[in-house]
């Protein structure tokens, strides 16, 4: 569906399989715009200023530079999916590697989980019922263009998390990880279930259930894997099947990235279960030592693949898109509905608001959805500039409330609030 639109469908000829020169400017560009990217990743913690924004910038200048010298670029919209999908999967796999999963952590996982899943139901729904009501549209088909929308991208709310205070970052991994997880399975749910009825669901259910056990048994055998290579190359052959596994789940429509996160959270989280007699046979000693590698291995690849992603994603945006005023409408409407909804869960789960309200980005895993709407759903309201627009005005709200929130002042969990709190009543007293 979105091919044509993201990027005229022209056939035109390589130019650098012709020319040696423009071989050479092709890997310099890219070479250049990498470390540029990388640039714009350290310096946001300055600037706080996320670094989506810049990519995507960075992008729409080299197409308008390309155009200015009439240099002929082939269609790469195709690539977009292919870097969208494998970004997702890596930027899922880091952020479930780094979260700590213990007795301590439960309350915070609950209230992450909550945070994730009500305002997606709540903005899914009202976005729904408000094309429905006002544009005509059949609910069903309402439901499936504004999932999209409702998710939380991870790929731009982990790194733009790196500032704040302890419990606010895990919490903001948590609940943008879950986001992700629990956008794709009720996407899926929505786009692929023609009836909504008792047996829907349970075939939903089961779907959940079957997912849950390939990714326990998948899990033992690449952690078994990830231990035992004793060849020089190990980690390559490891996230090819971790790539391998999600596609094909993704065949039989299986909520893949459940396999992801189960996988991540293992191997992060090898001294919580060292006490268990079974996983004594993975030699969980060699083994940590091997996932923290891996981790590092997974944050460089990771980061080159998210920045290819949004350069190119910059470079497919036509400036009509941006400056769509029939769209603006509708984009502003949704990104003050998104705050105002998260704000209220906020409030209710007895979380600080701020700074973690305007932690809401739009990113790489709504692309993605919007990319695989099936076209008998697609609907002419939901197009690229409406989820252009609402991809940068949440970024740009996100960046405005950090820069104007201060995190210092906030403790660095939730502990330290609760003894504060303690110290006041007995000052008090």
């Amino acid at each position: 569906m979105c091919s044509s639109v993201l990027y005229g469908s022209k056939n035109v000829n390589l130019p650098w399989t012709k020319s040696p020169e423009m071989t050479i400017l092709v890997i310099i560009t890219l070479c250049v715009l990498v470390l540029l990217a990388y640039l714009f990743d350290i310096s946001s913690s300055v600037t706080k200023i996320p670094s989506v924004i810049l990519l995507l910038l960075l992008g729409w200048i080299v197409k308008q530079s390309a155009s200015q010298f009439d240099i002929i670029i082939p269609n790469l919209t195709n690539a977009l999916p292919i870097l969208g999908t494998i970004g997702l999967i890596l930027i899922v796999l880091e952020g479930s590697l780094e979260l700590e999963l213990n007795k301590s952590k439960i309350p915070l996982v609950k209230k992450s989980f909550v945070v994730a899943l009500v305002p997606m139901l709540v903005l899914s729904f009202l976005g729904a019922f408000a094309f429905q009501q006002f544009m005509g549209y059949e609910f069903r088909m309402s439901m499936a263009n504004m999932v999209p929308l409702a998710v939380i991208s991870s790929s731009i709310a982990i790194p733009s998390a790196k500032n704040l205070s302890s419990y606010n970052r895990q919490f903001v991994t948590y609940e943008s990880s879950l986001s992700d997880i629990l956008g794709v399975i009720l996407f899926n749910f929505v786009a692929l279930t023609t009836v909504f009825n008792i047996v829907s669901i349970g075939l939903f259910l089961l779907q959940i259930i079957i997912i849950i056990v390939v990714s326990f048994l998948a899990t033992i055998a690449l952690s078994f894997l990830l231990g035992r290579i004793e060849h020089e190359i190990k980690f390559v052959p490891i996230i090819l099947l971790v790539i391998l596994i999600y596609e094909v789940s993704k065949v039989f429509h299986l909520p893949s990235l459940v396999f992801i996160l189960v996988f991540g959270l293992f191997l992060g989280n090898l001294d919580e279960m060292k006490h268990m007699r079974w996983i004594q046979k993975l030699k969980p000693v060699s083994l940590d030592t091997e996932v923290h590698k891996f981790l590092d291995f997974i944050r460089e690849i990771t980061f080159l693949i998210k920045a290819l992603f949004f350069l190119l994603f910059g470079f497919l945006i036509n400036t009509s898109d941006l400056l769509n005023t029939h769209s603006l409408a509708w984009s502003s409407g949704i990104t003050v509905v998104i705050f105002l909804v998260r704000a209220v869960q906020l409030k209710l789960s007895g979380l600080p608001v701020k700074p973690l309200v305007f932690v809401a980005p739009r990113g790489l895993i709504n692309i993605l959805l919007f990319l695989s709407l099936p076209v008998s759903l697609s609907i002419p309201l939901v197009d690229n500039s409406l989820v252009i627009q609402v991809m940068i005005l949440t970024a740009l709200v996100m960046m405005i409330g950090l820069m104007i929130t201060s995190e210092s002042k906030q403790p660095d969990d939730m502990e330290d609030l609760e003894i504060r709190g303690i110290q006041q009543k007995m000052h008090e007293a």
